[in-house]
């Protein structure tokens, strides 16, 4: 990648809200920003954040020592600096802007595609990098998953989804500089709110749903709509080489009232429930089984001005609720960029896998295991209830099958996920076992009490259809064998994830190995070895 630099009284000229310069700075360069000192290097600018239990002004001289040719922050420091400080209003959407600069804003060259959302967010995305590769446009991708660029793969982070601005920033540049065209931006609530995509100029938004997440940080549902809306409010208000659009779903009530409100471009709809701009045909829908999801999906005011019609879908995605996120892709590539629906189609059906996305994991057993990343309460219910249609229905409309689910609840986030998950999984599934998922610092036994609390006064009964098991690798083992023939095996809420923290540790775990170790001693196979995890109740070592 070319190596970036730029004079600091440019980056100065762009940032906004400056309340007061410190300090010499005409001949100043400098060639990267950061807001951990530990990663400041010669010619770096020191980012001050003010963060939840750390105070980045307290490592201005540490970041100093180590080469900060500048720093930005938000207090009047009582001590001179022996280089530029810059005080603003916002630091982390200073640290944005002067990212930008120093990567000569690469935005600017590019169309950019945002999709947010609750859940489906990077299905979404990946469905519509697929669309966009099959209509021959040099495309990449930034996702919860990773970063692709030219076909390299770049892992974005252990618990990340929007990576920080110099991070975003270095990775369009990058894009940019070899000859991509077109970026789709995975952007989260935290991503909008902290400013990591401040910098950047979206084309299209896309929404797939706002349903009850992230309510620990975001203190209520009206910050969080608010925090989402900041994408779609952002459309329109630069010159830009094609005309801005936003996509909305016409299904998901709440956020389709706020962002029709709140959002001054051109709006075309999607739904897989009833009538939209483009919307699942009337005389079909969508048909899950264990080999993927095929559908009709019926085009209305195309673009082109042709006439309306249905294009027939098909994909290998598992998942009814995959109908959703497909209507959204196609929608922003069709309306949006001028994509025909049968080119958009193809590009679906070369989805093969998303990691950690209803992934299957088959070594030969009578039953089948999936891995999914589920982790709020619509998310669970819509995986649960597409692993349920899966199952082959007899003649009263049931299934001699079961579905079998094992996850947990994250410690220091949203507590009332804790009561919510277990009610719909009491409901969704046979079987329900709670297990640990991130317990960071607090009691694990005390988030599945509070679980299981729930769970039985939702009508489970303990050691029948619900299990409490602390060790997560125990969980799918216990899952496992209670699989009868034909039964499902779902492990949620980590999906592709690389790690899992317990204390201020983050250990590496992957839910894909461990169900493959699992399966493999069970079979009596050669296999991968089961990760390891410290001590569930303590965190001491096994």
């Amino acid at each position: 990648m070319t190596d970036y630099s730029l004079k600091l009284n440019q980056c100065i000229a762009v940032l906004p809200d400056i309340r007061s310069i410190s300090g010499n700075y005409p001949d100043i360069t400098y060639n990267k920003v950061s807001f951990d000192s530990r990663k400041i290097q010669p010619g770096s600018i020191y980012v001050a954040l003010e963060g939840i239990n750390v105070d980045g002004h307290d490592f201005i001289q540490q970041a100093i020592q180590n080469g900060a040719c500048a720093v930005i922050g938000t207090k009047e420091m009582p001590t001179p600096y022996p280089v530029p400080y810059i005080r603003v209003a916002d630091a982390r959407l200073a640290m944005a802007w002067a990212s930008a600069a120093l990567y000569r804003f690469p935005s600017d060259s590019m169309v950019v595609l945002g999709v947010t959302g609750t859940d489906g967010k990077t299905t979404t995305a990946t469905y519509l990098y697929q669309i966009l590769r099959q209509a021959g446009i040099k495309t990449s991708l930034i996702s919860t998953v990773s970063a692709l660029i030219n076909g390299r793969e770049i892992d974005t982070g252990f618990h990340v989804t929007t990576p920080d601005s110099p991070e975003i920033q270095r990775y369009l540049a990058e894009m940019r500089d070899t000859g991509i065209t077109h970026v789709i931006c995975e952007v989260t609530s935290h991503g909008l709110a902290q400013q990591r995509v401040a910098a950047i100029d979206f084309d299209i938004a896309v929404i797939t749903n706002i349903t009850h997440e992230h309510l620990d940080y975001h203190s209520s549902r009206e910050a969080y709509f608010a925090a989402k809306g900041v994408l779609f409010q952002g459309l329109g208000k630069k010159p830009r080489d094609i005309k801005p659009l936003a996509v909305l779903n016409i299904d998901d009530t709440d956020s389709y009232k706020f962002l029709k409100k709140i959002t001054d471009v051109k709006k075309v709809c999607y739904s897989a429930e009833g009538e939209s701009d483009v919307s699942v045909s009337r005389v079909t829908s969508c048909k899950s089984s264990i080999n993927g999801l095929e559908t009709a999906i019926f085009f209305r005011n195309l673009p082109d001005k042709s006439a309306d019609r249905t294009i027939q879908v098909t994909t290998k995605m598992l998942g009814t609720y995959n109908c959703s996120n497909i209507l959204a892709a196609m929608t922003a590539a069709i309306y949006g960029l001028g994509i025909s629906p049968e080119t958009a189609a193809l590009g679906i059906n070369n989805v093969e896998a998303i990691p950690g996305r209803m992934e299957l994991i088959d070594y030969g057993q009578q039953f089948t295991a999936i891995v999914d990343f589920a982790h709020t309460p619509n998310a669970l219910k819509q995986a649960l209830e597409s692993a349920r249609s899966m199952l082959p229905v007899v003649a009263n409309g049931t299934s001699d099958q079961r579905v079998i689910v094992i996850y947990g609840s994250a410690g220091l986030r949203d507590r009332d996920k804790r009561r919510m998950m277990p009610e719909v999984s009491v409901k969704k599934a046979d079987i329900t076992i709670l297990t640990a998922e991130d317990p960071r610092t607090e009691p694990l036994p005390a988030i599945l009490k509070d679980m299981s609390d729930e769970a039985i006064k939702n009508g489970a009964i303990l050691n029948k259809n619900l299990f409490i098991e602390a060790d997560r690798r125990n969980a799918i083992r216990l899952g496992l064998s209670l699989a009868k023939p034909g039964d499902i095996v779902m492990t949620c809420g980590k999906g592709h994830e690389q790690s899992m923290c317990f204390g201020t540790t983050e250990y590496e775990w992957d839910d894909r190995i461990a169900m493959r170790a699992a399966l493999c001693e069970m079979l009596g196979i050669e296999g991968p070895k089961m990760p390891f995890l410290p001590e569930p109740d303590t965190g001491e070592s096994q």
